[in-house]
């Protein structure tokens, strides 16, 4: 694994072994923190976010990201029915693909089928399965960590070798700023996301007693697969509609349309700690989930048991399925371009 300029780092902050890769490939976890005392631990498994420790009102810090302790529970969680993808970076292509295929410049290509027939979040060995390089790391104000991945010509059966920089900035405002960049050797299709389960009470609680505003005025119309049909469904007077505060439903699983992503597209705030997460990004849609892959036989960090009400995403990404509907926004990264997507999440005590 290639690691540079790990001498800037501060005392404390030197990585430390989280596990063995089944090809005793050595795991390592790292740990940023600012001035307040928020901190957030990375593996480079999947460029992974394991810890999002958040200081409160109280004094206390609140662990706001479901996760495992050990590298072997996120392997096996892999094998689950339905994987619950904890803190990681989803790709090639986030969300559904329809029937694993599409067509690119004349030519039909034949994904991995791994979800009822379709492809979900990038097939049998997406981008959260892999060992990712970490290519720089700086403390300080603002402290940081780059991670990197060469995903080859054909991986899943998607076209050209795609090189995917990730950096997660820790900064003294008290956001999680990420910010992809990707390139390719020939024209290919991409959608990039993060997979953390967010609970402002602490992981070992549930949302349920949480509230959430989203900006968005419509949701993608789905099937019974959750395979966008390419229709919008209105969200007024709909259970759905969170343009005005409340609270979290116990299943979700819908993209949100964003109409302007100059401002905060989502916001997540528990009562009990006064807590407020906003999420900014450059993309159209977030993906909201809640429900469905914890089991309640799922054992997460410090032995808390996981059930469906345990965290709720906010998948900040394309459309799902884009590639087969015209009309959606653009998914295709063509040779000599350059994919960039930012996303921040933003905590603030709120009194």
């Amino acid at each position: 694994m290639k690691i540079k300029h790990i001498s800037h780092f501060q005392n404390g902050s030197t990585p430390k072994s989280f596990g063995l890769m089944p090809d005793n490939e050595e795991i390592l976890s790292f740990e940023l923190s600012n001035k307040n005392g928020m901190k957030v631990q990375i593996i480079n498994y999947g460029a992974t976010v394991t810890s999002l420790q958040i200081p409160v009102s109280n004094g206390n810090l609140v662990d706001v990201v479901l996760g495992f302790d050990a590298l072997e529970s996120y392997i096996a969680s892999y094998n689950l029915p339905s994987a619950p993808y904890f803190g990681t970076t989803v790709g090639r292509y986030a969300g559904r693909i329809n029937k694993g295929a599409f067509t690119l410049n004349d030519k039909t290509y034949q994904l991995n089928a791994n979800n009822n027939g379709n492809t979900l979040h990038g097939g049998n060995i997406g981008f959260g399965k892999k060992a990712w390089n970490v290519i720089n790391l700086t403390s300080g104000d603002n402290p940081s960590i780059t991670l990197s991945l060469s995903s080859k010509n054909l991986d899943e059966n998607f076209p050209g070798e795609l090189h995917i920089d990730l950096t997660y900035t820790l900064t003294e405002d008290n956001e999680l700023k990420l910010e992809y960049k990707a390139s390719t050797t020939q024209d290919t299709i991409i959608n990039l996301t993060h997979h953390s389960y967010f609970n402002l009470d602490g992981h070992d609680s549930s949302v349920l007693d949480q509230t959430m505003f989203i900006d968005a005025e419509k949701i993608l119309e789905t099937n019974a697969e959750n395979i966008p049909t390419g229709n919008f469904t209105a969200l007024s007077n709909h259970d759905f509609d969170f343009r005005t505060t409340k609270n979290c439903p116990a299943s979700i699983d819908n993209s949100f349309v964003i109409e302007s992503t100059n401002n905060v597209v989502a916001q997540l705030f528990s009562s009990k700690n006064n807590l407020q997460m906003s999420v900014y990004t450059n993309q159209p849609s977030v993906h909201v989930y809640v429900g469905g892959n914890c089991f309640d036989i799922l054992k997460g960090k410090e032995n808390t048991n996981y059930h469906p009400s345990s965290g709720i995403c906010f998948e900040t990404q394309n459309f799902p399925d884009a590639p087969n509907h015209d009309h959606f926004p653009n998914s295709v990264l063509k040779k000599g371009e350059e994919y960039h997507q930012k996303t921040v999440y933003k905590f603030e005590n709120i009194n």
